[in-house]
């Protein structure tokens, strides 16, 4: 079980690290309002999201399904663990279904601003939507955090 808690626990800092500070580059170069430094990092931000959401993401729920399965955590009825399940499943429809299509987008907008030396009104609007969906995509990890922690029902 504690192997379990550690590969969780890592899974969880990888993921939720790489959500968090992912977030705070993108917008530290949006911010900077460079097309070189705004494209580099919107290509970094898929490139994180690979190299360290998705592994986070796999150990998170291999961990997380051996961890409740040994313990005797019901997966039927609304509990703590259903609950997150149910989140965590939101999280991943965003994420798949919204964000990532934003960061292609993002990343195909700011390729054509290095050309021009300007940021697009379609780079600007698909960065908008993704800090619109990826604040969901962040709080809702945090509630999961918060419902695995105090265990409260």
């Amino acid at each position: 079980m504690k192997l379990w808690l550690v590969l969780h626990l890592l899974g969880v800092l990888l993921m939720a690290g790489n959500i968090i500070t992912a977030a705070f580059w993108k917008i530290r170069a949006d911010l900077a309002g460079n097309p070189i430094v705004i494209h580099q990092a919107a290509k970094n931000v898929m490139i994180a999201d690979y190299a360290f959401t998705i592994p986070g993401l796999v150990m998170i729920i291999v961990s997380g399904g051996a961890m409740a399965s040994e313990s005797g955590v019901t997966w039927t009825g609304i509990n703590w663990l259903t609950l997150s399940l149910i989140l965590l499943s939101v999280t991943g429809i965003i994420w798949l279904a919204i964000l990532i299509p934003l960061q292609r987008k993002m990343i195909r907008s700011s390729a054509d601003g290095i050309k021009t030396g300007t940021i697009s009104a379609e780079y600007r609007r698909a960065s908008r939507q993704w800090a619109i969906y990826g604040v969901a995509a962040t709080l809702l990890p945090i509630i999961i955090l918060y419902l695995m922690v105090m265990k409260g029902f």
